[in-house]
Parts: structure tokens; C-alpha cells; sequence
């Protein structure tokens, strides 16, 4: 299987879809903030191993403590993915934490900044 092929898309997103699930209502570990998504999923093309990229609202202390309870929660997530999932080989899961959406909204708030500044000088 390529790695850009429409089985491969199709595996990612049922992977992102249900490893959402898991995480949203499966886990009860403390550590894993309640405002935790999957942003994206990419699973090699011999289904043997996933990166799962997370992104978690909060400050770093959050984020760390999230990352290690979802590692330390593997083998039950791991688990719930093959019930959920019909396939012949359940993917090792590495988690990656994404702080894209962290950085967009930054710059948005700087882009605001400027731009009322510039408001400002204008009057």
C-alpha cells in the first residue's frame, strides 16, 4: 500500500476517528486533559506502527502530563482500537504532541496586537 493511496486515507481517518473516541470517553486517568484532540493520524503502509499527533489546550505542564499518561495508557488504547477497528494488524501507537493550533492562535493574537497598534497611530 502507497503512502498517499485512498486505502491508506481511508485507514488514517477511521484510526483518527476512533482513537478520538478512546481518548474523549475511554480514558479515566487524570493526568490526560479534558480538552485533548487528535489533529491527525498517520499510519505507515504496512499498518504496523501510527503516529497519532495530539494537541492539548493548557499550559506545558498539561501538555507534558497528557503526553505521558496517553504513553503510559497505550496498551488499553491499543486494545480498544482493535475491538473498534476491523483489521488484520492493530498498529503500535506513538504519540507526537502538535502544538500547531497553540502557534496559530499566537500569531493571531500578535496579528491583533499590530493591528491595534496601528489603529491607534492612525487616529
Amino acid at each position: 500500500m502507497r503512502k498517499n493511496s485512498i486505502k491508506n486515507t481511508r485507514v488514517n481517518t477511521e484510526v483518527q476517528r476512533e482513537l478520538s473516541n478512546i481518548i474523549r470517553a475511554g480514558i479515566k486517568d487524570p493526568r490526560v486533559a479534558a480538552w485533548t484532540s487528535v489533529v491527525a493520524v498517520s499510519v505507515a503502509p504496512d499498518l504496523k506502527t501510527c503516529k497519532a499527533y495530539i494537541s492539548v489546550l493548557g499550559d506545558e505542564k498539561a501538555q507534558a502530563d497528557t503526553i505521558q499518561g496517553l504513553k503510559s495508557a497505550e496498551g488499553y488504547i491499543r486494545r480498544e482500537l482493535a475491538r473498534g477497528l476491523n483489521m488484520r494488524n492493530t498498529p503500535e501507537i506513538t504519540f507526537v504532541l502538535d502544538q500547531s493550533i497553540e502557534y496559530g492562535v499566537n500569531m493571531s493574537k500578535k496579528i491583533d496586537d499590530v493591528t491595534r497598534g496601528l489603529k491607534s497611530e492612525g487616529e
